[in-house]
């Protein structure tokens, strides 16, 4: 059963078209990796599925949901989480309190019984402890009270994936998450992903230029050429299919 249905989305800037009446589907619990050359509108849907973008025709439903309903603000507290191409990170606060930021939309304090201190310490002890379990499936536990400012920019990638799992998503959405990252980091990446995705029950939407990481952890993959889908299959059948080569892979993946 689809988890999150995109169906003839369409988003235009002025004279400029990004997404051209896009349609896919991803499964519940699948790795769905999605790629194009630069300004294949892959960037675009993330901020049509985040909410920040308005499409101007189209559908998308997560989990039977009209997701085009939901306001920005609301989109964490469904169950959709991202990270982003550039850290986003707070450099000043610790490891932990980053993460910990990501949990915002399951706290149960509100407006009015946080002014009275109800529940919060208790709240609190809650959300820092599923922060450091997080913190501990990804290796970053012992970063946890350290200042993001200074760490390597792989241990902040981490960082960033950490605090889009602190939302306890259902549907993760990873742009470009290898970008900067060396090669042995692209491999542990991937293995990352992949037990994630088995521990917390997710389903994945990489958009990814790494092809090697893409191929490696995908279910099907997605391949966009001027906001248009040219393909759609198991990276098999992707990395042999003749447009997709000429429209970005290259002849040398033939």
């Amino acid at each position: 059963m689809a988890l999150l249905e995109v169906l003839g989305v369409s988003v235009r800037f002025g004279g400029v078209v990004a997404l051209d009446d896009l349609s896919f589907e991803i499964a519940d619990g699948e790795i769905c990796g999605l790629i194009g050359p630069n300004g294949a509108g892959k960037t675009t849907l993330f901020n049509v599925v985040s909410r920040i973008y308005e499409p101007q025709s189209g559908e998308i439903t997560f989990d039977g949901e009209d997701l085009l309903t939901v306001q920005a603000h609301g989109i964490a507290g469904r169950g959709v989480a991202r990270t982003f191409q550039n850290l986003a990170l707070f450099p000043r606060l610790s490891v932990l309190e980053n993460v910990m930021v990501g949990a915002h939309s399951r706290s149960k304090v509100n407006f009015a019984s946080a002014p009275f201190r109800i529940g919060v310490r208790r709240e609190e002890a809650r959300l820092t402890q599923d922060a450091m379990d997080i913190l501990g499936s990804l290796g970053l536990a012992e970063h946890a009270l350290r200042p993001a400012a200074g760490l390597p920019y792989g241990t902040l990638k981490r960082v960033e994936l950490a605090r889009a799992m602190a939302a306890r998503p259902r549907l993760l959405l990873l742009d470009e998450p290898a970008s900067g990252l060396t090669h042995a980091e692209v491999d542990h990446l991937g293995e990352t992903i992949r037990d994630l995705r088995d521990r917390y029950g997710l389903t994945v939407l990489l958009v990814e230029h790494h092809m090697q990481l893409v191929m490696g952890i995908s279910d099907k993959v997605v391949v966009l050429d001027f906001g248009r889908k040219i393909c759609e299959g198991t990276p098999a059948m992707v990395q042999n299919d003749p447009k997709v080569i000429e429209a970005y892979l290259g002849s040398s993946a033939a």
